[in-house]
């Protein structure tokens, strides 16, 4: 089951705080081979509830609104709660139009929960409610500000009873991808803008005033979404020859999406008109009636892609070979999910690496035990009580826009999810992190 994140690892790592790092507390151990039951709307009313979780991990949190009921009064207003209701509103009748019914084509009360954890700058699908942070005040604002945020993790979930796509490697770029794709026709179609007028910015306005970025990503021109001291410069890749072979990010999932991104641009500019009536269509098509397979790779969906083009067909063929995706049937080879830890620190090191989260970003620290760093008496302490041999044995299993850790604890190493961290290794990261 896939659990998905907006922020890109490699972002996250690099701007987050150590108390925002580590998430999920209790994070449903459950792993269910398929997708966790989600209940069903009896009536209309119920179509989805936003829940507050109070700045904790505690999910779903308390109900406060639900389809068909009024907005708080403006003495009581909570922001966040209004921008998911009208954004899984707005989501719910763009999949309406598409010709399903929720998520799952069953009716599927959509579950959503605002105020998670304190500066917790993320937002992920985990496979029973979308969950949503306020940002960490610094970098990021709330994540319910941007509509196609939500969009996008609604989209895993759409994904998740779908195709199902793998959520690494290549497979893992396309449901990236899919979730950035309809959170695009989303926010076009709310804003009522065709294609020419849109931005095709993913994220715009989730970054704070000074910061160098105009949003996580930009569908148009893969790469180029920010620059900034804190962020670095944006890593997506928009061609099939730059593709970036990691370990990190379950396999690049957010530095290769921009390949398919870029190709959905290209193909809904040729067509030109509304994303949703052109391109978007022709998108879902593909993913919900095409014959394709979890471990489906760029060729296989490329194919797909122009078999439901119908009278597009050239152009979609066209945009594919503009990112280098040789339309196939099949799937590549993929990297396993093994665990995949870094070469062997200094045995004095303890080192950690995060990546993944919505925003793909990268962050790591390291401390020398044999330095006189305040923070080598609780690092000593938590490292002999890690049992490395035992975490590594369990390969992390891939989760949609969650973070994701390499450890290295002087020279033993292991790669864990974070919806998978010990209190132990939770506290490590924390500490390392600041």
């Amino acid at each position: 089951m896939s659990r998905c994140q907006f922020v890109p690892p490699y972002l996250v790592e690099r701007l987050q705080p150590p108390s925002l790092v580590a998430r999920d507390r209790e994070l449903r151990a459950a792993r269910e081979a398929g997708p966790r039951p989600v209940p069903r709307s009896a009536v209309a009313q119920e179509a989805w509830v936003v829940h507050d979780c109070g700045n904790t991990a505690n999910l779903p949190g308390r109900r406060v609104r639900a389809s068909g009921e009024p907005a708080e009064n403006d003495a009581a207003v909570d922001v966040a709660v209004d921008e998911a209701a009208y954004a899984v509103d707005a989501a719910l009748a763009l999949c309406q139009l598409f010709g399903r019914r929720s998520f799952d084509d069953r009716g599927a009360q959509v579950s959503v929960s605002v105020h998670y954890e304190q500066g917790y700058a993320n937002a992920f699908w985990d496979g029973a409610q979308l969950v949503f942070g306020d940002g960490d005040g610094e970098v990021f604002g709330r994540f319910t500000g941007p509509v196609d945020v939500l969009g996008h993790e609604f989209a895993h979930a759409l994904v998740e009873r779908t195709t199902g796509f793998t959520y690494w490697g290549q497979p893992g770029a396309l449901n990236e991808s899919f979730a950035d794709v309809f959170g695009a026709c989303l926010k076009q179609r709310v804003l009522g803008q065709t294609v020419d007028e849109a931005d095709w910015i993913v994220g715009e306005g989730l970054f704070l005033p000074g910061v160098g970025a105009r949003g996580l990503r930009d569908m148009a021109a893969p790469g180029t979404a920010y620059d900034d001291p804190r962020l670095g410069r944006d890593p997506q890749v928009g061609h099939l020859r730059d593709y970036v072979d990691t370990s990190e990010d379950n396999g690049g999932v957010h530095y290769n999406s921009g390949i398919p991104n870029r190709a959905f641009h290209l193909v809904a500019t040729a067509i030109g008109g509304s994303v949703w009536e052109g391109a978007g269509r022709i998108w879902w098509e593909a993913l919900t009636t095409a014959d394709l397979a979890a471990e489906s790779d760029f060729a296989a969906f490329a194919a797909a892609t122009i078999i439901a083009a119908g009278p597009h067909e050239r152009a979609v063929a066209t945009a594919w070979d503009q990112v280098g995706v040789t339309p196939m049937a099949g799937s590549a080879d993929q990297p396993s999910h093994s665990a995949a830890g870094r070469d062997p620190a200094p045995s004095p090191i303890v080192f950690v690496r995060r990546t993944g989260g919505l925003a793909g970003m990268i962050s790591e620290g390291s401390v020398n035990l044999e330095t006189r760093d305040e923070r080598v008496p609780e690092l000593q302490a938590l490292v002999e009580r890690v049992d490395v041999a035992a975490v590594g044995e369990r390969a992390p299993a891939p989760a949609p826009d969650r973070f994701v850790y390499d450890f290295d604890l002087c020279g033993a190493s292991c790669q864990v999810g974070e919806q998978d961290l010990t209190q132990e290794l939770r506290r490590i990261a924390d500490l390392l992190l600041r």
